[in-house]
């Protein structure tokens, strides 16, 4: 089943949101990823003083719902809150993840073209024409 979670993006206290979160809500965090965990690329490069900063986190609220956060890399500037949830579609197959993206995407800009990762996701970001962040993704392993 394709699903639609809040994705939120902290400058450099995401640990201490999400433990406060889960805190609240109970669970056990499925995913936590450090920017010092991802390997060497020449796109995305982030000082390694900030390498402890979370790259992503997943927390389960319940059956359906799945609160995901990151930090920022600083590099990019620091996070105006309020522009700091982006929407992340899970799709059931890769074609309706193409789909997704290419359809949100139009009259928008690709941030991040849809594409294999180190993680194992096809995935890809993108801000559609009202300016709404979105993040695709198709997980394989998952489905």
């Amino acid at each position: 089943m394709s699903q639609i979670n809040p994705y939120l993006t902290f400058n450099g206290n995401c640990q201490e949101a999400f433990n406060f979160y889960k805190s609240i809500f109970g669970g056990e965090f499925t995913a936590v990823q450090k920017y010092k965990d991802m390997p060497p690329s020449e796109e995305f490069k982030i000082d390694t003083k900030f390498g402890d900063r979370i790259m992503h986190v997943s927390l389960p609220i319940n059956n359906d719902n799945v609160l995901m956060g990151c930090d920022s890399n600083p590099e990019y500037g620091k996070v105006v809150f309020g522009s700091n949830i982006t929407l992340s579609f899970s799709a059931d197959t890769k074609s309706v993840a193409d789909k997704v993206f290419n359809s949100l995407s139009q009259g928008g800009k690709v941030v991040m073209p849809l594409a294999d990762t180190f993680w194992g996701s096809y995935f890809g970001m993108c801000e559609d024409k009202f300016g709404i962040n979105w993040m695709v993704s198709f997980d394989s392993k998952t489905k």
